[in-house]
Order: structure tokens, then C-alpha cells, then sequence
């Protein structure tokens, strides 16, 4: 066996007899997973009761009330009837109802003559989405209805036959604009996010772990022997990064293995997964690498590697969606290999094929490039001294 596999071997089977290997690469991520997930089910989907004061009794606010209770907002909206703007103040005050819409006197008659009466909407500062929806129903509706008068006047001054015409324009719809879109269309699950994110998290551990029995070797001076051992230069490194390479992916496969089969979780493809799994692998390899070049001692390799795998994670959007964060984080979050493989894991998970795949493990691969360029610059200049 070659000695870099016998290496490999060896620090594998010490790193499986240490409890904390099966804890932090398997049990942590996939029970912390599981609760985050939990924790947040609610928010996978979204349903909100609006209460209506229809104070016009007329036919536009008759067709405003039936496109609220209509089949398109049904699983978003549920619409609660009421006489009067008070009434409607109150079921928003007391939580009854996440938002109202007012719908003044006098609306279906300006409507017929070309004049803006407002819909007047009642909001909770504590349900702020709810709001934005109610807003934004009125506002679709608004819109409709003006063009709906815009393409019957229109009509009319060309000389068209006003009979039906009414009734012809009312079933116009907006056009609707096509808006590209990099990954696919599916809703993604909590656990689907949070099991890949957790896997990452609690793989990035290994760093620590790793770093430190490498510098414990050195002190001992069990590398010294090893390289007086008839072995090709870099060997004793070639093993080690096997060993992390090898703990790296099966653990994240094995994470990608139990919540699919176990929670329903869903990763997406397999073989865009294993490729992205495989990038992680070596970019796990390359961080450590990197640590240990930094580090002079066990000590100091413990707390880089803590400061690089929160770092990365905070940055990364491992605990929260990096998709509501600011600019700034979002942008950062480009520079990290786990922000980039959990952007793939989520295009994956919500439908998309092979394509999807491409940029992030080209970015991935790229940045064990650049981080391995540095610790060759860095290992260069301590030869050098």
C-alpha cells in the first residue's frame, strides 16, 4: 500500500476512535437540523386572515370582494366581512385579523367616471408582511380596473359596438412579464435548507481537529520519523489531506443520506449533489491546510480554526437565509465556499437540473485555488527563514 494511503488510514481510524467524529459529523448536524427546521415550519408557507368593510355596496366594490375570496388568493387569503371601518380597527387590534381593507362610499361610482377613490388599508406593525400583501391585493386590483376602463374608452372613441363591450374588457387580464430565474420554481422545505447548512457547519469542525493532532504529531515527533522513513517529499501532507478529504465527504454525504431517507429532505439530484459534496471535500482540505500554515502551535491552529469555520458560516447564510440579509452580506457571502454550495444545494432542491450546478462548483474549485496558492506563498516564505 502506498505510504500516503497507509498514512491516511491510519489517521482516519484514529479520528472514528474518538467519539466526537460520529457526534460532529453525523448526529449534531442532523439533529440540529431537524430542530431549526422545526422551529420554522411555520414560516415555509404563508396565510393571513383580512378583514373587508364594504362601505359602497356597489357594483366595483362587489367584484373588489369577489376577487378577494376568489380562487387565486384563496390559500393566501382569507377574507372576513364586517360593517364598518370600527369594526375593522378593532379585528386588527385585537389580532382577529392581520390587515383590513376599507372600501370608501362612492368607489363604484368614481370607478364609472374615471375618478381615484382609494381603498384605505388597516395594518398591524407586528404582522408587516400581511400588510404588504393586503397593499399590494388592492393595488392589482386598482391596476385591473384601470385598465379595463382605459381599454373601453379607448374602444369607444375608435367607433367600436359598445354592446358587450363592458363585459369583454372585464376579462382582460394585465400582462404578465416572464422573469428569468437561475434555479427552479419548487417550494423548499425548512429541513431541506437547514440539513445541508448544518452539514457544512458541523464538517468545518474537522478543521480543528485536524490542525490541532497534526501539530501534537509534530511535538512528539512522530512526523520527524515519518520523514526519515524512505517516502517521497510531501507524503506525510498527501496522507492527512486524504484522511480529511475522505471524513469530509462521507459525513456530509452521510447527513445528505439519513435526512433524505429519514426527514424528507430534499438535496436535489444526486450526481449534482455528490459533486458539490466532493468540491466541499476539497475545500475542507484547503482550509486546513491553511490553518495549519498559519498556526505555530496546537493552541493557535484551535483558534484559527474556530475564528475560519464561524466565519464562514455567519457569512455563508448556514443559520439564516443569506437571501434576506443586507448587500453587503449578500456580496460576502460570494467569497465563501459554503454560501456558494448551499446557493447550489437550494437551485437543486427547488427543481433545477445539471446547469444549476456549474457555477457554484466552478467557484468552489476556485477558491481552493486561491487558498492553496496562498499556502504555498506562505509555506515558501517560513522555508525561506
Amino acid at each position: 500500500m502506498h505510504p500516503a494511503l497507509v498514512i491516511a488510514e491510519k489517521d482516519l481510524r484514529q479520528r472514528l476512535r474518538d467519539r466526537s467524529a460520529w457526534i460532529l459529523g453525523i448526529l449534531a448536524p442532523v439533529g440540529v437540523a431537524m430542530l431549526i427546521s422545526f422551529a420554522f415550519r411555520g414560516a415555509e408557507t404563508f396565510h393571513t386572515t383580512a378583514a373587508v368593510a364594504d362601505l359602497d355596496r356597489g357594483p366595483v366594490a362587489a367584484a373588489f370582494t369577489g376577487f378577494l375570496t376568489g380562487p387565486e388568493l384563496d390559500s393566501v387569503l382569507a377574507v372576513e366581512s364586517v360593517p364598518g371601518v370600527a369594526e375593522a380597527r378593532q379585528r386588527v387590534d385585537d389580532g382577529g385579523a392581520s390587515a383590513a381593507l376599507v372600501i370608501p362610499a362612492g368607489f363604484s361610482a368614481a370607478a364609472h367616471s374615471g375618478a381615484a377613490v382609494p381603498v384605505t388599508v388597516l395594518t398591524d406593525v407586528d404582522a408587516a408582511l400581511a400588510g404588504e400583501v393586503a397593499r399590494s391585493v388592492a393595488a392589482a386590483f386598482v391596476a385591473q380596473l384601470n385598465a379595463d376602463l382605459l381599454a373601453t374608452r379607448t374602444a369607444l372613441a375608435a367607433g367600436a359596438d359598445p354592446a358587450g363591450l363592458a363585459e369583454r374588457a372585464a376579462a382582460l387580464r394585465l400582462p404578465e412579464q416572464v422573469v428569468s430565474r437561475a434555479g427552479g420554481t419548487a417550494q423548499q422545505s425548512g429541513v431541506s435548507y437547514y440539513a445541508p447548512a448544518m452539514g457544512m457547519f458541523f464538517m468545518f469542525f474537522s478543521i480543528g481537529f485536524t490542525a490541532r493532532g497534526y501539530f501534537t504529531e509534530q511535538r512528539s515527533g512522530l512526523l520527524d520519523r515519518v520523514a526519515a522513513a524512505p517516502v517521497a517529499p510531501g507524503t506525510v501532507l498527501t496522507g492527512k489531506a486524504l484522511a480529511t478529504f475522505a471524513y469530509g465527504t462521507a459525513s456530509l454525504g452521510t447527513v445528505a443520506l439519513i435526512t433524505t431517507l429519514g426527514f424528507g429532505a430534499d438535496w436535489g439530484p444526486p450526481g449534482p449533489v455528490a459533486l458539490l459534496i466532493v468540491a466541499l471535500g476539497l475545500a475542507l482540505v484547503c482550509l486546513t491546510a491553511f490553518v495549519i500554515t498559519l498556526a505555530r502551535t496546537d493552541r493557535q491552529a484551535e483558534g484559527l480554526a474556530a475564528i475560519v469555520t464561524f466565519g464562514l458560516v455567519l457569512l455563508g447564510g448556514n443559520f439564516v437565509y443569506a437571501g434576506g440579509a443586507p448587500d453587503i452580506i449578500r456580496t460576502l457571502t460570494l467569497a465563501t465556499p459554503n454560501g456558494w454550495a448551499l446557493r447550489g444545494f437550494t437551485d437543486l432542491s427547488g427543481g433545477a437540473g445539471w446547469p444549476a450546478v456549474w457555477p457554484p462548483l466552478l467557484a468552489i474549485l476556485a477558491f481552493c485555488v486561491v487558498l492553496g496558492g496562498a499556502c504555498a506563498l506562505l509555506a515558501r516564505r517560513d522555508a525561506a527563514r
